[in-house]
């Protein structure tokens, strides 16, 4: 009788231990949402890459001032200030940097567009994997500048050939990101899908996509800075009156004018935009499918 007595008893003390445990798991598992204050911020993301460029522009001027090299080849970075205050003044350096950053965000969207289908018929379909794998890859490692010629032939010298430069060159960035992402993808996901009716499209949308999103945005960000270089490429090699005046022809012309302080400030600008795209589209992008995920320990 007194085993008896004391099975609800047992019933009852593993039943509250087991509800303890996983409150306790669930504490462990909780992602605590913190905010830092502005200054912590600051400090934290503003202060390190702001002494970075401190320090290179010390080193710059020191190498200037210590004529390691003639002015010539290594202008100060006063010089490169005041020719971007030329084009401040002259009204053309905010034209000079939409063009390129209209033509490259507008090449990448199409790109992204045409890529996606691929990647994931490459990814789904054995005959068009065996078929196009290799030569997706084979594009992916191509420079993007030898497609500058034969789009010159193709399409002349104007808008049409720089958006075929920049799809070639991103096309295949963005299809094999997809793809990688895809094989990642836990085959469970897949038959859990199938089970509840997601396939095709369906699932290719629902199931296909969001599970292999971290390596898709991969290939998206590697697809955008192929984008960018592949328009510097034709910028820098083509040139027409039709074209307008981009980031690429304005760092060609000051060359062709030995004009140092223009071209480094050429290669700034380009540096700037691409930096300035990856920190305001793919990083917040890159981080809500990382907390998503619960891969962040915070909000920050």
């Amino acid at each position: 009788m007194a085993s008896t007595d004391t099975a609800p008893d047992l019933v009852k003390t593993l039943t509250t231990d087991t509800a303890d445990v996983g409150a306790g798991l669930d504490v462990l598992d909780a992602v605590t949402a913190q905010r830092s204050s502005l200054a912590e911020t600051l400090r934290q993301k503003a202060l390190p890459p702001l002494l970075g460029v401190v320090l290179v522009l010390a080193l710059w001027q020191g190498a200037y001032s210590l004529h390691l090299t003639t002015a010539y080849k290594l202008p100060s970075p006063a010089d490169v200030w005041r020719a971007a205050g030329d084009l401040w003044s002259a009204g053309t350096l905010f034209s000079i940097i939409w063009t390129s950053v209209w033509r490259g965000l507008s090449g990448f969207l199409v790109a992204l567009v045409i890529g996606t289908p691929i990647g994931l018929l490459v990814a789904r379909v054995k005959p068009v994997r065996a078929a196009l794998g290799p030569v997706l890859s084979g594009l992916q490692s191509l420079p993007s500048v030898a497609w500058v010629p034969a789009a010159v032939i193709w399409l002349g010298i104007n808008d049409s050939m720089m958006y075929a430069v920049i799809l070639l060159g991103a096309v295949p960035s963005i299809a094999n990101g997809l793809v990688a992402g895809i094989d990642q993808v836990p085959p469970l996901f897949l038959r859990a899908g199938r089970t509840i009716g997601a396939t095709g499209l369906t699932g290719a949308r629902h199931i296909l996509i969001p599970a292999a999103l971290p390596g898709y945005l991969a290939g998206l960000k590697q697809g955008w800075a192929f984008s960018w270089r592949s328009l510097m490429a034709a910028e820098l090699v083509a040139s027409s009156p039709d074209l307008g005046l981009g980031l690429g022809r304005y760092l060609e012309n000051q060359r062709e004018f030995s004009d140092m302080a223009g071209v480094l400030l050429g290669i700034i600008l380009i540096l700037f935009v691409g930096i300035a795209i990856e920190l305001l589209v793919f990083t917040p992008v890159e981080r809500r499918v990382l907390r998503n995920r619960g891969l962040l320990a915070a909000v920050k």
